[in-house]
């Protein structure tokens, strides 16, 4: 079960990845997109802790990830919103995306949204990127 920090940290990460999406909508609003990531970034601290998201982003193989989603979140702090953006989605794809195979496999066993994901359209589409790398045989 989760501690009622984590609790909130899962709710600020929520509350940080909906302002960044209305900040996305409203055309880049760097005011929207500067609250969406430091309500982000608190809530990862609260959920998993503040040394593990140390560790996590001070990982030798994430260093690049880090780099360019913490460059992002200066330069939107700094209002080069749609740089800092595309700059911050780049880090977030290299440190993130060891989980979508995770997240698509929760996904699948959700009631409405598994149905959708299974659909035999969609899930060849999906499980390419739930595939690992391909085996030298």
């Amino acid at each position: 079960m989760l501690s009622d920090g984590q609790k909130i940290g899962v709710g600020l990460t929520a509350v940080g990845v909906l302002f960044m999406l209305m900040g996305i909508f409203t055309f880049f609003d760097a005011g929207l997109l500067a609250v969406g990531n430091i309500l982000f970034l608190a809530g990862i601290t609260l959920t998993i802790g503040v040394q593990r998201t140390v560790t996590f982003f001070a990982q030798k193989n994430k260093i690049r990830g880090t780099i360019c989603f913490l460059g992002g979140i200066l330069l939107v702090f700094c209002k080069w919103a749609m740089i800092g953006i595309a700059i911050e989605v780049f880090g977030i794809l290299n440190l993130f995306g060891d989980f979508f195979p995770l997240v698509f496999a929760f996904l699948r066993q959700l009631p409405i949204i598994g149905s959708l994901l299974n659909h035999p359209g969609l899930s060849n589409t999906f499980d390419r990127f739930t595939a690992g790398p391909a085996l030298p045989v």
